[in-house]
């Protein structure tokens, strides 16, 4: 797979009757799941990290993509007896996973915590962190249940968009087969993300290594308020949970272009706008030979879940900028599989009127 390339487009040409903008499975279809992360719970102060993300590339890495391809959809534990025999020191007798979830220093911990500036709080103590989120980028081991400072360093990578910060019953040494179940340590981990954490997310709630219980208490979430407009581009309009779904414009013309979809790196609305930007050069290149060329001026891009687990950035391109009245898509059902949306933006360019019908005026809101 191509670093941070489009992961699936549907040329405008190449598709018949794209109104309503419903999700495109197809695209969905072609993709690969979103990376899930594997967080050490043995010696994790060694193993943090941070994973680098460079806009400008990835965005280069789009453009060329395009380019090259404008219609290609492909860019793509049992528990045994327990045996301590080999344990240097003997766990005590209250080092146990009920014993961590039941105290109230972690909960007062979490719901104490102070909002970081920029942020908004997602969820707050919760005995389960944050997985199925879009845009892994690493984690911290800190000395203190600090939010003040796992934001600063959330807010030093580029592309962090969310943390969650926890306590975490560790084992203090890797169990063995003849020492199965070790005494525990306190881990407090800040684990970051290219996307936003949610209330949904939280639902890793530990796991066993052999006899020995990994649990997890006073888990906050947070979220980082703005987001970076990309060059060209006006400020954008915050959707929050819909998506548009545009109708023919006034002169009955179909202004919808397809999609893109990423499932690398965080989520970046300078992708879509490079995506955007190529794709209107390919067509100006390529021309129909009965109309004018289609180019991209607008775009809505979004974290596209299904039952609550990131599928991915959605990106879906337009000719024309409608307003958020249009935002009527919530998602759907296909089978019993629930898609929803997140995190939604519209972005328009901010060339005089290139992003305005010819001759008429396009409704402000949906019949």
């Amino acid at each position: 797979m191509r670093s941070h390339a489009v992961l699936a487009l549907l040329a405008g040409a190449a598709i018949a009757n794209p109104v309503p903008q419903d999700i495109d499975w197809e695209a969905v279809d072609s993709l690969e799941p979103v990376p899930e992360p594997s967080i050490p719970v043995v010696n994790a102060v060694a193993a943090q990290t941070t994973v680098p993300f460079s806009a400008a590339p990835a965005a280069s890495s789009v453009a060329a993509a395009v380019s090259a391809n404008p219609t290609d959809t492909s860019l793509k534990m049992a528990k045994r007896a327990v045996n301590n025999d080999g344990c240097a020191v003997q766990p005590a007798a209250d080092d146990t996973a009920e014993a961590f979830l039941d105290n109230e220093e972690y909960d007062d911990a979490a719901n104490s915590a102070t909002v970081p500036a920029g942020y908004y709080q997602a969820y707050a103590d919760k005995q389960g962190s944050s997985e199925g989120v879009y845009g892994y980028m690493g984690y911290s081991v800190l000395d203190t249940y600090d939010v003040a400072q796992c934001s600063e360093r959330c807010n030093a990578i580029q592309g962090c968009m969310s943390f969650n910060i926890y306590f975490e019953r560790d084992p203090s040494v890797d169990p063995t087969a003849t020492c199965t179940n070790p005494p525990s340590e306190e881990v407090i981990k800040c684990v970051y993300w290219g996307g936003p954490v949610t209330e949904a997310s939280a639902t890793n709630v530990g796991q066993y290594r052999r006899d020995f219980h990994v649990v997890i208490a006073g888990s906050n979430g947070y979220v980082n308020k703005s987001i970076a407009t990309p060059d060209g581009y006006q400020p954008p309009v915050a959707l929050g949970d819909a998506a548009i779904n545009a109708p023919l414009d006034c002169n009955k013309k179909d202004t919808y272009m397809g999609v893109k979809i990423f499932t690398k790196g965080p989520f970046d609305a300078g992708l879509c706008a490079a995506a955007c930007t190529a794709q209107s050069k390919y067509n100006l290149a390529h021309p129909p030979k009965n109309g004018v060329a289609q180019t991209c001026q607008f775009f809505n891009t979004y974290i596209l879940y299904k039952n609550s687990q990131s599928v991915g950035q959605y990106c879906s391109l337009y000719s024309e900028t409608w307003p958020a009245s249009f935002a009527t898509n919530r998602g759907q059902w296909r089978g019993n599989d629930h898609y929803t949306i997140g995190q939604s933006f519209a972005f328009s360019n901010t060339t005089a009127n290139a992003d305005k019908p010819s001759g008429c005026m396009n409704p402000t809101s949906p019949k």
